[in-house]
């Protein structure tokens, strides 16, 4: 019984030596474990969790607020430009010519310095103002201010004992036409009802012409002593003919005769103003119209929108209305476009937007003629009326076409008288 016992108490104790001898061994493999991670964590501090032993500070993270501004490789090239050539004498003479040239020699620098600069370059914002190489360009596009009208140099002489009035023709200027053009100086005086027509020699036109002659009138004879109690008018036409034979006036000028003698032997410089339409006392109708010009794409916008107060004995037998568009350059016709036909109504509406390819350096000597027609029967066209714009016409024409000018991209909108040909 004694030995039993003995021998469960000794296996007892192994049991329980054996259990913690395992579990001392256990423990001693966690704690190996665990110094080798904390030895991982002191050499690689990027991968150190954060625990007791390592504090946040060394998570701390700098911001930064500057822009980051894009690099490229590409540069913009030096601008070269020669210098001026000087071949006069007086401006070689000149004393302030070599100031002259040192200062553009310095902008020219600044100016090559300045476009040194990387494509995507920001912060250089005030060189507008600081360089004054960096002027803007203005656009090529003409405006209603920049219009030249033809111009003529003439004097005025009165031969009493002749009855007779004399009127020099000495040269014209600013007078813009195809090459190959030539031209004349017409006069015309009126006098009671009376016209008297004379005109110089044709000459071949440019934008200076010389003619040097004189064109004679002969007065009534109550006119031969004061032409201030005659009641007449004076009349000077610059007309131009090109190589089709096609005749046309650039520009008219009139006068009283009743104001010849404070023009006596006086040098006279006038503009020659646009001719005007041959408008009818009886109203023919008018024609709504907007108008718009697109600089970047060199195209002219013309919307025929409407028409009223047409002549009705024009239209008895049948209503069939269209609005034929003719874009001229001078004489030369550029493009034709013809709305659709509206039927039965005395007061048609068409809203048809016309895109004509115009370059700006051609607005000045371009205009556009509108004629209203009544299709009265299959292939027979009656014209109704018609109206012109642009800056060699006159009335709503030249007002329309200068407000275009003066406010590109913008549709402006106008009603136009028409008229008939007499």
């Amino acid at each position: 019984m004694l030995v039993s016992a003995t021998a469960l108490l000794g296996a007892t104790l192994g049991t329980v030596s054996g259990v913690l001898t395992l579990c001392g061994l256990s423990l001693l493999c966690k704690s190996c474990k665990k110094g080798k991670l904390e030895k991982g964590d002191e050499t690689d501090p990027e991968k150190a969790k954060p625990s007791i032993l390592h504090t946040l500070t060394q998570f701390s993270v700098q911001k930064c607020t500057e822009p980051i501004q894009p690099q490229a490789s590409l540069k913009f090239p030096e601008i070269y430009r020669p210098k001026p050539s000087v071949t006069s004498q007086e401006v070689i003479n000149y004393k302030e010519h070599g100031a002259a040239n040192d200062m553009s020699a310095a902008e020219l620098d600044t100016c090559n310095q300045a476009t040194k600069r990387e494509v995507f370059s920001l912060p250089w914002q005030a060189s507008a103002d600081e360089t004054p190489c960096t002027s803007e360009q203005t656009g090529a596009m003409t405006t209603s201010s920049s219009i030249l009208y033809p111009k003529l140099h003439f004097s005025i002489s009165l031969h009493k004992e002749s009855g007779e009035l004399h009127i020099s023709i000495v040269e014209a200027e600013n007078i813009s036409v195809d090459a190959g053009c030539e031209g004349y100086i017409s006069g015309c005086v009126s006098v009671s009802e009376e016209q008297k027509h004379a005109h110089t020699a044709v000459h071949k036109l440019a934008a200076h012409v010389q003619w040097e002659e004189e064109l004679v009138f002969a007065l009534p004879v109550e006119g031969t002593e004061d032409t201030d109690g005659l009641d007449g008018e004076v009349a000077l036409s610059l007309h131009c003919c090109d190589r089709f034979s096609h005749n046309s006036t650039l520009g008219t000028m009139r006068f009283k005769l009743a104001d010849v003698s404070i023009m006596l032997d006086a040098d006279c410089w006038v503009d020659l103003q646009p001719p005007k339409q041959q408008e009818v006392t009886s109203s023919a109708g008018e024609l709504l119209l907007s108008l718009s010009y697109l600089p970047a794409a060199n195209r002219l916008g013309v919307v025929v929108m409407k028409a009223r107060g047409l002549q009705s004995d024009k239209l008895k037998d049948n209503i069939d209305l269209s609005v034929k568009l003719t874009l001229k350059h001078q004489n030369a016709k550029l493009k034709k476009k013809q709305t659709r036909r509206v039927k039965h109504k005395m007061n048609p509406v068409w809203n048809e937007m016309m895109m004509l390819e115009l370059p700006s350096e051609l607005l000045a000597k371009s205009s556009v003629d509108l004629e209203v027609l009544n299709l009265a029967s299959p292939g027979t066209l009656h014209p109704l009326g018609r109206c012109m714009l642009g800056l060699h016409t006159s009335g709503t024409g030249l007002q329309h076409w200068k407000q275009m000018l003066d406010n590109p991209r913008k549709q402006i909108a106008m009603w136009h008288p028409l008229y008939t040909e007499c």
